[in-house]
């Protein structure tokens, strides 16, 4: 069966202008919808994923961000009422406008927020929801547009319940490679903003379909042509120069020397250099400075490692760095180490990159340690032997930003916890700044009595944090060492009482336990340092 439409419209058919043929055209036009679904749902992940790597709180960002994509499309679908002539037309210009905004999404929002003020969150929110309601509205008009295309043209063929069937069949599929697709291929192997231009060029491509299918009945097909060759020319340069872009941004961002940047599945990691010494930044935030992360990891370490006398046993917990895992490394008792970090890239980086394993003296490779790339949750839950009991469990996970991380400050996880620490074992845990985050603080000492062990809170000064903030917890009282090991450049034996000592803008402060089910911490954490940041 052959199908044409009359010259100048889209509208009712009519002989010799149609695709050549129908099962072609039909093929083509239902590959559209799935190309259309996909590349919808990866501007809408790429907005959620920005925003929180970005701003944090990646529950929050993902919900808006969604709540404010389908709304649009809503409202996209709403409007496609009002579009009754020339729809390949005005389904072509809304093809090449999705493909550019969307396209573009990741790389402006990139850009953004690397040129405005840290304090600047005002206009970069402004933008960041602007563009994700402008594309919502555009994909929403795109499957009601298909649907009548088809039906017009094919009706012959088509009966509503088939066509209903087949375009949100098509859709649907679409969304589900994509949802699989971006996690564990696209931002990992090109990166957010080169998966953008990807995917722009992906919806410029159905438009270029669309003009080749229906090349007899479009008015101004030059023009049109003319159009889809200039975006397609657009995306293509955005996607060749992606990679400079990214360094270009962040290079304004961190303003030092950017040594290594890397996308994993979990986080983007930057490692920069300055006179003052090496960096390490997690989706922007600081994890350590070489000129004093010795202060940090000596703390978090040795007043557990030291007070338990003799480990033979440790577990670690996050640390992908390997700096807490040297810190254990000193003491000849220790015979086995479990390090369990998420991110296989983090391992990989601290256990090969010589700018890297000369910080953590080589301790990823030691051969009493044992790297497990697990989600600590899960490993800890899946493994309850007898034999999985540990001297000193050192806990070392970024702060609760997002519910993600906060559900690894809940009674649920310290449970585990407790189920896998020696009667006369010590858990350590860092747990941010008792001075800035004073109630966060004082949550997760809550959260650690509410399952059963005694907490000793402690805090020592690191000067790229601040004042920062420890919990001793255990079964027993702890009491403070009588030596610990030498070569210590922060701690001595003299100077640990002070540590122990709060003034009274750091003392504890009334605060209920961080569940599971609440995450309560998340946003006392997100409220009290929002004040930091705010001008």
């Amino acid at each position: 069966m052959t199908v044409s439409v009359s010259p100048g419209s889209s509208g009712a058919p009519a002989p010799d202008e149609a695709p050549s043929t129908a099962s072609a055209a039909e093929v083509l036009l239902l590959a559209s919808v799935f190309v259309i679904a996909a590349c919808g749902l990866v501007y809408e992940l790429s907005a959620g994923a920005l925003a929180s790597y970005l701003l944090g709180d990646s529950v929050l960002q993902f919900s808006t961000i969604i709540g404010a994509y389908l709304a649009a499309m809503g409202v996209g679908s709403w409007l496609s009422r009002f579009i009754d002539r020339q729809l390949v037309a005005q389904f072509l210009r809304i093809e090449l406008l999705v493909g550019v905004v969307g396209g573009t999404l990741p790389a402006a929002l990139f850009t953004a927020h690397s040129s405005l003020p840290v304090a600047a969150q005002a206009p970069f929110l402004v933008l960041l929801y602007a563009l994700v309601v402008l594309v919502g509205v555009l994909v929403g008009l795109e499957i009601p547009l298909v649907m009548r295309i088809l039906k017009r043209h094919f009706q012959a063929r088509y009966g509503l319940k088939d066509l209903v069937s087949q375009v949100l069949t098509f859709d649907y599929l679409g969304a589900l490679v994509v949802a699989l697709a971006f996690p564990l291929l696209l931002v990992p192997h090109l990166g957010l903003i080169r998966t953008g231009f990807f995917f722009g060029l992906l919806n410029a491509g159905v438009a270029v379909w669309a003009l080749w299918l229906f090349r007899r009945s479009l008015r101004h097909w030059r023009a049109h042509a003319l159009a889809c060759a200039a975006v397609v020319v657009a995306l293509l340069a955005g996607l060749a120069g992606a990679e400079r872009l990214t360094t270009w941004a962040e290079d304004r961002f961190y303003g030092e020397t950017i040594l290594l940047r890397e996308t994993s599945a979990y986080q983007r990691v930057v490692v920069t250099r300055s006179r003052a010494g090496i960096r390490l930044f997690l989706n922007g935030n600081l994890q350590f400075h070489s000129r004093d992360e010795y202060r940090y990891h000596e703390a978090l370490v040795h007043p557990a490692m030291a007070a338990q006398g003799a480990p033979r046993r440790v577990l670690v917990l996050g640390g992908g760095d390997g700096m807490a895992a040297r810190e254990i490394l000193k003491y000849p008792s220790v015979q086995q180490v479990t390090l369990v970090e998420l991110d296989p890239q983090m391992t990989r980086l601290f256990s090969t990159q010589p700018l890297l394993t000369v910080l953590n003296h080589g301790a990823l490779t030691d051969p009493r340690l044992k790297v497990v790339n697990e989600d600590a949750f899960g490993w800890l839950a899946a493994h309850d032997r007898p034999e999985d009991v540990y001297d000193v469990i050192v806990i070392d996970f970024p702060d609760p930003t997002n519910f993600a991380l906060g559900k690894l400050y809940t009674t649920t996880f310290y449970t585990l916890v407790d189920q896998h620490l020696a009667a006369d074992g010590y858990a350590v845990v860092q747990t941010t700044s008792p001075l800035v985050a004073r109630k966060s603080f004082w949550t997760v000492a809550a959260t650690l009595e509410a399952v059963g062990l005694t907490t000793t809170p402690y805090h020592a000064d690191v000067p790229s944090f601040g004042e920062w903030g420890f919990i001793l917890a255990s079964h027993r009282p702890w009491h403070p060492p009588a030596a610990l090991p030498p070569g210590l450049r922060f701690l001595t034996l003299s100077g640990l009482p002070a540590l122990f000592d709060f003034p009274p803008d750091m003392a504890r402060v009334p605060a209920e336990p961080n569940r599971l089910s609440t995450q309560g911490l998340v946003h006392t954490f997100e409220e009290e340092w929002g004040q930091v940041h705010q001008p």
